[in-house]
């Protein structure tokens, strides 16, 4: 979810009401001995995309298939209709601690299906509604 319009203790009825938009993301880590405030801020590391597509178009974005592969199998295959908290509550929640502004992103959760990819592996999250990102993964450096 892409904010459009900033909120703070943003009510669960209204909450949709702040998204500009949804698109396609990646919310890589890095596994290792790394210190773990290294491990989700490097270069490339929070791909979205293809595009974003407005609010009004996506009827239900609790109800959206998902599909993520690497290298052509499938690694992750499930709905935003399974996210434990749905988007508006993603939003009532976060706005209960801070300030939502137009351009923040919401990562909305990962299903069963992490594993780690290496340079060099292509990787593909989909959705009908939304599109198709493709990212090839490069190598870190810390």
């Amino acid at each position: 979810m892409i904010i459009g319009k900033p909120g703070t203790d943003i009510p669960l009825e209204k909450a949709l009401e702040h998204v500009a938009g949804y698109c396609m993301g990646l919310d890589m880590t890095v596994r290792g001995p790394e210190d773990r405030s290294f491990r989700k801020s490097l270069d490339g590391y929070s791909p979205i995309g293809p595009w974003m597509v407005t609010a009004d178009e996506i009827a239900d974005p609790d109800d959206l298939a998902i599909e993520l592969t690497v290298n052509g199998v499938t690694r992750q295959k499930s709905s935003t209709k399974n996210l434990i908290y749905n988007c508006a509550k993603l939003i009532e929640f976060a706005s209960s601690y801070y300030t939502l502004h137009p351009g923040d992103i919401f990562f909305t959760g990962t299903p069963a299906g992490v594993g780690p990819v290496v340079p060099g592996d292509w990787i593909s999250a989909s959705c009908p509604q939304l599109g198709e990102l493709h990212v090839e993964v490069k190598a870190h450096r810390i």
